[in-house]
C-alpha cells in the first residue's frame, strides 16, 4: 500500500465513490439502530472493502453514536484511523487461517471493550479460512456477546461456506466506473499538485482495472517517476498500455480488407517498441465491446471507456461484420495461449489478422464456414484483395462492385420518387448566377461554324488529377457536340485540365459533366478522393462507398442509398461526412455541387427477384468464393 492511497482512503461514508447502494444501507441501518452481528463484504480487489469495514466500526464507535455521520475528531475515531484502536481487530485469513487462530478469538470475545461500545473483528481474505476454521466460528457468529460485531471481506464470495453467509448480511462490491475512477485521480491530482491530463488520468484509471488502489498506487509511482509532470507518454512507457487510437485504426484494416496495410502498422508498432502481448489483450478487449455493442444495439453504459471513444466504438460496430469480430475474437485466442506458454505473440496475431482480412489463404473448416456465411450476406470475395499498392502519382485501380454496387446497377424509379428533403448548402456558389443568366439557346452557336472546322473531340475523363497538372501546349479551339448546354457558373479553379471548356468568341462556358462519367469515376476517383482526407476522412468513404450518383441537373447532384443501408444513409447526412464528399466532387470534377441524399424505395430482395441469378452464374461465383474447380462427374 503506498502513502497516497494510505492518504486518500475513504475516512466516511460521504467520502466513498461507487458504492452507493452498501452505503445506502449501511447508513440507514445505523440511523434505525438495526445493525446485524456480522457482515460480509464481497467484490473485487481494491474496491474499498476494508476501508468500508473500518468506516462501520468508526460508526458504531464514535462518541455520536451509532451514526453514520462520525464526528472523526473523538479518541474512538482518531484511533480507528491510525489503526491503533484496542477495540478493533484486524486479521489476514491468509496467514491466520486455522482453528487455533479462531481458537483465541473465541476466548477473548467474552471480554468487554475498553473504549467504545463493540469489539469489531475485520477478517480480510476471509474465504482462505479452513473449514474447520469456519465450523468453529459458526455458534460464535450466529449468537455472538451483544458487544461483538464481525465483519469478513472476501474476493471470492463463491468459497465462503454456505452455512456462513446465511448468518451473515452479505454485500457486493461493484467496480467504480472509469469517469468516477478518473474523478478521484483528479481530486488526488489536484490535492498534490500533480500535473496531469484527463488523457493520461484515463490511461492510469483504465490499467486499474476497477481498483482504486491499483490505479491510486500507479499515479502515487508516475509523479515519483516524474516529479510532478506527467504526460500521456509517460503513462504509456510505465504501463506499457494501448492507446485507443491504435485499437480502432487496427479494426478499420479488417473493415476494409487491407492486408498489406495491417502488416505494415504492426512493423511500425514493433519498430516503436509497442509490447505486442499488450496489444493482443487490448484488441481482444476492444472486439469484446464491438460483440457487446453489436448484441445489444447500442454501447453498454458499463464499459470503462470515454464519451469519445464510446462514439467511435458505435461507428465501427455498425462497419465491422458481427461474424468478423467473432472469427477473429477465436483467432486471438491462439495469440493468447502461446502467450501462456512462453511463445511469441507476433506470428499468431499476424495470422488472425492475415486470416480475416483475407479469408481465401486459410483453408480450415472454421474458415470455410466464415467464408460460406459472408457469402450469404452477399459480401463478395473480391473484396478481400491485398492492399493497395505503394501510393504514387497514378490513380487507384478500381474496388470489385460489392453488395451496394451491384443494387447501384439494377434499374431504379424515376428520380423525382426517391430524392430525399436534405441538400447540403452549396460552397463558394455565386448566389445570383442563374437568376441572372439568360435562358439557354435552342441550339448550340459552336454547332453553326463551317462543316471544315468541325473535328472530333476527346471524351472527357473524370479521373482525379494530380494536384499540380503538367503545362500544356495551347490548344486551338476545337468544336465540341452539338447538344444543347444549360448556362452554369463558371467554376474558378478547374481540377485537370482535360474537363475546361474550350474558349470560344462569345462567352467562356463551364465544364461538362455527365452522370455516366461521375457514375464511372465515382468508386475510384471520388471516393478514393475522400479516403485522401486523413483519419476523418476513412468513416466519410465507408459511408458514402454503399451509395452512386443517381441524378443530376445542373448543379445538384442526387446520391442515392440503397434501402437496406439505412445507417449509411443517416451517417452520411452528418455535415461534416458531406463536407468531405463536396470537397472531393469538386477536386474531381472541378465544380461546386449541391448534394442531395435519396434512398432507393424497393429493396435488395425485390431487384433480385426482378433479376433472378442464373445457375451459371451461382456456379461461378461459388467456384471464385472457395477457389474450387468443376469437376465432370458423367465420366
Amino acid at each position: 500500500m503506498t502513502a497516497l492511497y494510505r492518504k486518500y482512503r475513504p475516512q466516511t461514508f460521504e467520502e466513498v465513490v461507487g458504492q452507493e447502494a452498501v452505503v445506502r444501507t449501511l447508513s440507514n441501518a445505523l440511523d434505525s439502530g438495526k445493525i446485524r452481528q456480522a457482515y460480509l463484504f464481497a467484490g473485487p480487489r481494491g474496491t474499498g472493502k476494508t476501508s468500508m469495514a473500518r468506516i462501520l466500526a468508526k460508526c458504531v464507535n464514535c462518541t455520536l453514536g451509532p451514526t453514520s455521520h462520525p464526528d472523526g475528531t473523538c479518541p474512538a475515531c482518531l484511533s480507528i484511523a491510525a489503526s491503533e484502536s484496542p477495540d478493533v481487530f484486524e486479521m489476514d485469513a491468509a496467514s491466520q487461517r486455522g482453528i487455533d487462530d479462531v481458537r483465541e478469538i473465541r476466548e477473548r470475545a467474552a471480554t468487554q471493550p475498553i473504549g467504545g461500545r463493540k469489539k469489531v473483528y475485520i477478517i480480510d481474505e476471509a474465504h482462505q479460512l479452513t473449514d474447520a476454521a469456519w465450523n468453529a466460528l459458526l455458534k460464535l457468529i450466529e449468537e455472538p456477546p451483544p458487544h461483538l460485531l464481525f465483519v469478513f471481506c472476501t474476493t471470492e464470495l463463491q468459497k465462503v461456506l454456505a452455512t456462513v453467509r446465511s448468518r451473515c448480511q452479505t454485500f457486493v462490491f461493484q467496480r467504480p466506473r472509469l469517469p468516477e475512477l478518473v474523478r478521484k485521480l483528479r481530486l488526488i491530482a489536484d490535492s498534490e499538485s500533480i500535473d496531469v491530463p484527463d488523457g493520461a488520468l484515463a490511461l492510469i484509471a483504465g490499467g486499474g482495472r476497477g481498483a482504486y488502489r491499483d490505479a491510486e498506487s500507479t499515479l502515487d509511482q508516475l509523479a515519483s517517476a516524474t516529479s510532478g509532470s506527467i504526460s500521456v507518454a509517460d503513462v504509456l512507457a510505465l504501463l506499457g498500455t494501448v492507446e485507443d487510437e491504435v485499437l480502432f485504426r487496427v479494426c478499420n484494416f479488417v473493415v476494409d480488407n487491407d492486408t498489406r496495410g495491417v502488416l505494415e502498422y504492426l512493423e511500425d508498432l514493433s519498430a516503436q517498441g509497442q509490447d505486442i502481448g499488450r496489444l493482443v489483450l487490448d484488441l481482444l478487449e476492444h472486439l469484446r465491446h464491438l460483440m457487446l455493442t453489436q448484441g445489444i444495439g447500442e454501447v453498454p453504459e458499463t464499459l470503462p471507456i470515454t464519451e469519445e471513444a464510446r462514439e467511435r466504438l458505435r461507428d465501427q460496430a455498425h462497419q465491422l461484420a458481427p461474424a468478423t469480430v467473432v472469427r477473429l475474437i477465436d483467432l486471438l485466442h491462439v495469440a493468447v495461449e502461446d502467450m501462456r506458454q512462453g511463445g511469441d505473440p507476433r506470428l499468431p496475431l499476424e495470422l488472425a489478422l492475415v486470416k480475416v482480412t483475407r479469408a481465401s489463404s486459410d483453408l480450415s473448416r472454421e474458415a470455410l464456414a466464415f467464408r460460406l456465411e459472408r457469402l450469404e450476406s452477399g459480401a463478395l470475395p473480391s473484396r478481400e484483395a491485398p492492399g493497395p499498392a505503394a501510393p504514387g502519382p497514378a490513380a487507384p485501380e478500381p474496388a470489385a462492385p460489392g453488395p451496394a454496387a451491384r443494387a447501384a446497377a439494377a434499374p431504379r424509379p424515376a428520380p423525382a420518387e426517391t430524392v430525399s428533403s436534405f441538400v447540403m448548402p452549396t460552397l463558394n456558389t455565386p448566389p445570383a448566377a442563374e437568376a441572372e443568366s439568360p435562358a439557354a439557346p435552342a441550339t448550340d452557336p459552336v454547332a453553326e461554324r463551317p462543316a471544315a472546322e468541325a473535328a472530333p473531340r476527346e471524351p472527357v475523363s473524370i479521373e482525379a488529377a494530380p494536384r499540380e497538372p503538367e503545362p500544356r501546349e495551347p490548344v486551338s479551339p476545337e468544336p465540341v457536340s452539338p447538344e444543347p448546354v444549360s448556362p452554369e457558373p463558371v467554376s474558378p479553379e478547374p481540377v485537370f485540365p482535360e474537363a475546361a471548356p474550350v474558349a470560344t468568341a462569345s462567352s467562356p462556358e463551364p465544364p461538362r459533366l455527365a452522370l455516366d462519367q461521375l457514375q464511372e469515376a465515382w468508386q475510384r476517383s471520388v471516393i478514393t478522393e475522400i479516403e485522401r482526407a486523413g483519419t476523418g476522412g476513412m468513416p466519410a468513404a465507408t459511408m458514402f462507398r454503399e451509395a452512386r450518383p443517381a441524378m443530376l441537373e445542373g448543379d445538384t447532384l442526387t446520391v442515392e442509398f440503397p434501402a437496406t443501408a439505412t445507417f449509411q444513409r443517416a451517417r452520411a447526412a452528418d455535415p461534416k461526412n458531406l463536407a468531405f464528399l463536396t470537397k472531393a466532387l469538386y477536386e474531381v470534377t472541378g465544380r461546386r455541387l449541391e448534394i442531395v441524399l435519396a434512398t432507393g424505395e424497393r429493396d435488395e430482395t425485390e431487384r433480385e427477384a426482378e433479376h433472378p441469378e442464373t445457375e451459371e452464374g451461382f456456379v461461378e461465383r461459388m467456384k471464385s468464393t472457395f477457389d474450387a474447380q468443376e469437376l465432370d462427374v458423367t465420366s
